[in-house]
């Protein structure tokens, strides 16, 4: 299994004394680079930006400073480019790529030709506990449902993913899709499965607490397994349990992420932080201001954000009450047909609908064909029946992905000016931001909107998330860390995709180099697959 190569003193010191020799021209020792990146605008992660050169042999980052010698196997000409570390995506839902046979697919090229180079996967809870098999690529979806895991111990893949270990699918391997809690016996199979993920190298333990049926869970549940993996040294990472008005506010939500941190004793993660629904619009500095305190209490609390106003959801997650999926998809259909239970579940798809903007906000991104890219409000017309029976209908045949219209601008871009938020995808099929985030946040919030500056940005994306998860050797560019690279143009590099159309390719991403690798260059992809996966290191006794 692959570890986190952990640097010692006498090895930095060595591999800086390389570096120095290099930029005082020692040919010698630099003559044998494989790759030099040469004359680009250097942004090394957290330190103000200069021009000048990078040389690298084999996955590592030898010499950073203002001119590498002459005599690399090759030389990229990054004049007039922004060259910075290789983004870390820690929202993503890239499993289904990472898993597929095709080695094409496994490059993940939405992600490179953005400039990610590191992606987390087993988000929102739906992490496989059994993560020995190839680093776990195995995830669930928003609907919870686990999908099954392939062996991938020699495939190659275009990213280095990282993965946790889902509360969701946990609970659904021991005690299914039932509201109600694990009995003593369960609890023990479920903190096995935790222990056991995290001893191959699982970074924590996500949730999703909106979504049934981890929706289902009381807190101290939550609590009792984010202590099994606060034991190994994890994180708890958390799409909270409402992040509008569903159940318990967002403010609520908040509270409940940080008292698990606090009891459990673990940092807390909170997954694409936004203020979600017309109830909750204006309430991030409020948001900001709880998180903060409890930073300044001795907590470490940090979040993630994409750029878009929209948010990407089941469809049956952003309508359908929580009772209405006790038992999962068969006792939800059945629910359908019984008229007492549709006359208690219709007034709260209603409400659903409200404060989430009304049927004109919510655009079916996948699900059944003949409804993908039309909005509830159009199929509803469409059909000369109302919103809730439109949705109704599209459930019945299948779940739909919906891109929900539901935040306010003015709340995206206070979070974004946080320090201790970072930039994420979140990236779904049908949803742009699978194609676009990283683009769209450089184009729209630091060229357009200027909300951001372009050292922040690149800080967000890269090192900032390196250290918030203790990623060894990645984030930054210096001599000793791993090799990933890019260099985009400034003035070229923008989104193409959009809602209408999801899946079109970004635009500006010149070289993009993974652990050594030239996945992308000249804007061209190449095929070389420099990915790896990530395990972490696990802390504590025990682990075989």
């Amino acid at each position: 299994m692959i570890r986190y190569i952990k640097f010692t003193t006498a090895t930095i010191a060595l591999l800086t004394a390389t570096s120095l020799a290099a930029s005082q021209g020692s040919a010698e020792r630099q003559g044998s680079a494989d790759l030099v990146i040469r004359g680009g605008t250097i942004y090394t992660g957290d330190a103000a930006p200069f021009r000048g050169d990078i040389a690298i042999r084999g996955d590592r980052i030898v010499y950073v400073g203002p001119k590498a010698p002459a005599g690399a196997t090759k030389t990229i000409d990054a004049t007039g480019l922004i060259v910075t570390p290789g983004f870390i995506d820690p929202h993503a839902h890239v499993n289904d790529a990472l898993a597929a046979k095709d080695p094409a697919t496994r490059l993940v090229l939405p992600f490179l030709t953005q400039g990610v180079t590191t992606a987390f996967i087993g988000v929102d809870g739906g992490g496989n506990p059994d993560i020995a098999r190839a680093f776990g690529i195995a995830d669930a979806g928003a609907d919870g449902e686990d999908e099954a895991g392939l062996d991938q111990s020699s495939r190659d893949y275009g990213i280095n993913f990282a993965a946790y270990v889902g509360f969701g699918a946990v609970r659904a391997k021991v005690i299914g899709d039932a509201d109600r809690a694990p009995t003593p016996a369960e609890f023990a199979q479920m903190s096995a499965l935790v222990d056991r993920a995290m001893c191959d190298g699982a970074l924590g333990l996500s949730t999703g607490l909106f979504y049934a049926p981890q929706s289902f869970a009381k807190r101290d549940e939550v609590v009792a397994l984010a202590k099994v993996a606060a034991a190994r040294g994890g994180v708890y990472d958390s799409h909270i349990r409402d992040e509008s008005s569903y159940t318990i506010g967002l403010k609520g939500a908040v509270e409940e992420a940080l008292s698990v941190g606090r009891d459990a004793a673990i940092p807390v993660h909170i997954a694409h932080i936004k203020a979600l629904g017309v109830d909750v619009h204006g309430q991030a500095p409020a948001i900001i201001a709880q998180i903060e305190a409890a930073q300044k209490a001795g907590q470490i609390v940090h979040a993630d954000q994409y750029p878009w106003s929209a948010s990407g959801t089941g469809l049956s997650a952003a309508l359908l009450p929580r009772w209405a999926q006790d038992g999962g998809r068969a006792a939800m259909l059945k629910r359908f047909d019984d008229s007492a239970a549709m006359a208690r579940m219709r007034p709260e798809i209603v409400e659903n609908l409200r404060r989430r903007g009304g049927s004109a906000s919510l655009l079916i991104t996948s699900g059944p064909a003949a409804f993908e890219g039309k909005t509830l409000e159009q199929v509803a017309k469409d059909r000369g029946i109302d919103p809730v029976d439109a949705a109704i209908l599209i459930l019945k045949q299948r779940e739909a992905g919906v891109a929900s219209f539901n935040q306010d601008e003015a709340d995206i871009a206070a979070f974004m000016k946080r320090s201790w938020v970072v930039t994420s995808s979140d990236a779904s099929q049908g949803h742009p931001r699978y194609y676009a985030s990283y683009a769209r946040k450089y184009a729209t919030y630091v060229r357009e909107k200027g909300v951001l500056d372009l050292q922040t940005f690149i800080r967000q994306s890269s090192f900032a998330t390196a250290r918030m998860f203790n990623l060894e050797g990645r984030g930054e560019l210096k001599a000793g860390a791993f090799a990933d690279v890019i260099a985009f143009d400034p003035a070229a590099f923008a989104p193409r995709a959009d809602y209408a159309r999801p899946a079109l390719f970004s635009t500006g991403m010149r070289f993009v180099v993974v652990n050594g690798s030239v996945a992308i260059e000249n804007g061209t992809a190449t095929g070389l697959a420099g990915g790896h996966p990530l395990p972490r290191k696990a802390s504590g006794t025990g682990c075989k």
